[in-house]
């Protein structure tokens, strides 16, 4: 096994298993359904369509029986990727109401269990991630579909892969494997 490894199982690690490395933009080739996860080392999103799309799941050092246990909408994982190198540095991102950094707007340096409460709306449309790397939630208490968001500027939505603008809350990832 590599330093860092993920295995893909069915439910309750029982069946044919496909042991991973690294990244993995397609993995219809090894299975069809995923019903559990062991993650052995390291840190990994696994997503549930291929080239790293759809919904989006972070996984940590851990094993999860069953779909459910990852927040799973389904038994689908179709690529999984390691997030990046270790971060152990600042966080801080800026979020905005409307596309292109527009409307009302809040910088964020820590986690924010409650975005309505914090924000005054739950409508984020664009962000600039400027330090660190983010999970936004879809709904508060950081629950329902993630999304991984490394540092960059995202002038839309859709360039962090969710079909709608509402959002319930956000947290900080630390990566370390």
């Amino acid at each position: 096994i590599d330093q860092y490894s993920m295995q893909k199982l069915y439910r309750n690690f029982q069946g044919r298993h496909y042991e991973c490395s690294g990244d993995c933009p397609e993995m219809q080739n090894f299975f069809s359904r995923c019903n559990s996860i062991r993650v052995e080392s390291g840190c990994w999103v696994a997503y549930e369509k291929p080239n790293y799309a759809g919904y989006q799941y972070m996984l940590h050092k851990g094993e999860y029986p069953d779909y459910q246990r990852w927040a799973g909408f389904n038994d689908c994982i179709r690529s999984c990727r390691m997030p990046e190198p270790v971060y152990n540095g600042n966080y801080r991102m800026k979020i905005f109401e409307r596309s292109d950094f527009t409307g009302q707007n809040l910088e964020l340096n820590d986690d924010c269990p409650d975005l309505n409460e914090r924000f005054h709306t739950r409508d984020i449309s664009s962000l600039n991630v400027m330090e660190g790397y983010w999970i936004l939630h879809e709904h508060p208490n950081y629950r329902g579909r993630q999304y991984f968001l490394r540092p960059g500027e995202y002038r839309r939505h859709i360039e962090w892969g969710s079909a709608n603008t509402t959002f319930g809350s956000l947290r900080q990832i630390n990566i370390n494997y």
